[in-house]
């Protein structure tokens, strides 16, 4: 079953297949870009002066995110983890010179929880950036050193704060490979 892509473009088609992904950007004037993913969930880009939508860099950002948080978080259910909060914070440095990409980026997992373990943390982040995550993958491989981070902020019998690197992927290097 194809998913239609609704309107001016209503025509085109997504292709099927989960690993091919496609989008329809449609020029809205100015910078201004209305994207219409095969996923079926539109979003809207513009650069920072009319800004009346997404970064498309920073959106880079919240994909590396929204990537790793969904992986941890599933390993972090698989390990019957306790956990109460979770956030995730990205930041990333451009380099000067065009094209402005990022050199490096710190992604750091923070973990609310009941008796939650060190390792199980570390662990689901180090197999995100590692072995599932393909949008670490994609920057990794490229010009980006990405820094895997965590703080864990634990209640119960025995309540603790922690935080760390768990590791560093790119440059130039795919994670896949280093597993």
């Amino acid at each position: 079953m194809q998913g239609k892509v609704s309107g001016p473009m209503s025509a085109w088609q997504a292709d099927p297949v989960p690993t091919h992904k496609s989008v329809l950007l449609e020029h809205r004037g100015g910078m201004a870009y209305h994207a219409e993913p095969s996923s079926g969930h539109p979003m809207d880009f513009d650069d920072r002066q009319s800004n009346t939508g997404a970064s498309p860099v920073e959106t880079v950002l919240s994909a590396l995110g929204a990537c790793s948080a969904m992986d941890v978080a599933g390993i972090l259910a698989k390990k019957r983890q306790d956990v109460t909060a979770y956030r995730i914070i990205v930041t990333g440095n451009q380099r000067d010179e065009y094209p402005q990409v990022y050199t490096d980026v710190v992604i750091t997992h923070e973990v609310d929880g009941r008796g939650v373990s060190e390792a199980a943390v570390r662990r689901a982040i180090e197999l995100s950036a590692l072995k599932y995550c393909p949008v670490n993958a994609m920057l990794s491989a490229g010009a980006t050193t990405v820094h895997h981070r965590y703080r864990i902020h634990s209640e119960g019998s025995s309540p603790y704060d922690r935080e760390g690197e768990v590791l560093s992927t790119g440059p130039y290097r795919r994670p896949d490979v280093l597993a």
